[in-house]
């Protein structure tokens, strides 16, 4: 099973490409699949591709859900 989590943009690149960051951590998206990106939008990212955009409320309740699951195990 593969989880897309949400990640904050932290920087756009001129290749279409971005930096996304959760937690601290720094990874390169695809930014292709999203419309207009813009620095500070949360997206979900799967297999390195933005494929979705969420407002801040909904990344962070997805943020909190992982949190909890990672506490049970």
């Amino acid at each position: 099973m593969c989880l897309a989590i949400p990640m904050k943009l932290t920087r756009l690149r001129d290749d279409g490409s971005g930096v996304g960051d959760i937690d601290g951590a720094l990874h390169d998206v695809d930014l292709s699949l999203i419309e207009n990106p813009a620095i500070n939008d949360y997206l979900i990212v799967h297999a390195g591709f933005a494929i979705e955009r969420l407002d801040r409320e909904e990344a962070d309740k997805r943020l909190e859900l992982f949190e909890a699951l990672a506490a049970q195990s």
